[in-house]
């Protein structure tokens, strides 16, 4: 739909007529008394005199001057309502860089890959579907970096995970960190969702806070924290002396996280290969449902440039054609 934001321009329309016949006419040289018997020399002197403007050039300078009037109404194209989803939710990833998520034991695509990658690819379905949240990240290891801020930039966000190597924040675990962090962070607004999704594969072994402490202190705040243990309880090792089955996930602290999550409100996971990793995900998507309300939005665009150029563009033409070399006496 079409709309003008100042309509009230169009008044301004009969405006050049108005000072035509209000104002009073600028005095011509035909009316000069001087009269000189070589009148024809001042006139070589000066150059052929012009003809008159034709009616062509008026009718362009109306055009131009009504596109001018358009413009100034500033219309506008109102495009149809849409529904932007809105959850009030802010939600923090923590996603754990240790040594021990190089361990190749889950399977994706048909190949083995290490646990990071896998917890990527999981993770970065998880957060495209988050519409309408704002959404954190967290990288940790020895130390917990906030990577991403809370933002509705889901790319960028899924990007900066993508971009995440072992080892980036050091070989040990600091869960302990990760939860002080995050509720520094995640703040403590009246009436927002704040929830942590914590993956690792180990135990707390780094960090200057204790992960019970931090949970106790997130509860207090209002944090709700889900953990997910990650790793394959039994994996076959291949060796020169033949093969053996060996568990990978022997360093995860479950009792640790459980208890995490029970004293926050929130509950613990395990996954032990990628489709359970899904599930999980997606048992988090109902559990924290993306989309509370929605707003509605009308997208708009602007066009008060079209007829401004236009004007412009008859004005310069008007110009040329009124002062071309053709239209001198010859």
């Amino acid at each position: 739909m079409l709309e003008f934001d100042w309509p009230w321009v169009a008044a301004l329309a009969p405006a050049p007529l108005l000072a035509r016949y209000l104002l009073a006419p600028l005095a011509s040289g035909r009316d000069a008394a001087l009269r000189v018997p070589f009148l024809h020399e001042f006139a070589a002197a000066g150059g052929p005199p012009r003809l008159p403007a034709p009616r062509g050039l008026l009718w362009l300078a109306v055009l131009a001057w009504c596109l001018l009037i358009v413009a100034g109404m500033r219309p506008r194209w109102l495009g149809d309502f849409v529904e932007l989803p809105r959850s009030g939710r802010d939600l923090m990833l923590a996603v754990d860089l240790s040594a021990s998520m190089e361990e190749r034991d889950f399977i994706l695509d048909r190949r083995r890959v290490d646990r990071l990658t896998a917890t990527k690819r999981i993770a970065g379905e998880f957060i495209a579907a988050r519409i309408g949240d704002r959404l954190g990240l967290i990288l940790f290891g020895e130390r917990a970096y906030l990577q991403t801020p809370l933002t509705f930039d889901r790319v960028t966000l899924r990007t900066l995970l993508d971009e995440a190597v072992i080892g980036l924040a050091g070989r040990a675990t600091a869960i302990g960190d990760v939860i002080g962090l995050a509720v520094k962070r995640l703040g403590a607004e009246d009436g927002q969702d704040r929830v942590l999704i914590l993956l690792t594969d180990g135990a707390n072994t780094a960090g200057v806070v204790e992960p019970l402490a931090a949970a106790d202190l997130a509860a207090r705040r209002g944090l709700r924290i889900y953990t997910i243990g990650i790793g394959a309880d039994e994996m076959i090792v291949r060796s020169l002396f033949g093969s053996r089955r060996v568990n990978p996930s022997l360093e995860l602290d479950e009792k640790t996280l459980q208890a995490i999550a029970d004293q926050t409100g929130g509950r613990y996971f395990r996954a032990r290969d990628t489709d359970e990793l899904r599930q999980i995900y997606k048992l988090l998507d109902e559990l924290e449902p993306a989309v509370k309300d929605a707003r509605r939005l009308r997208p708009e665009a602007a066009l008060y440039y079209w007829p401004l150029s236009l004007a412009l563009l008859l004005m310069l033409t008007a110009i040329f054609l009124r002062h071309a070399p053709g239209r001198r006496h010859g």
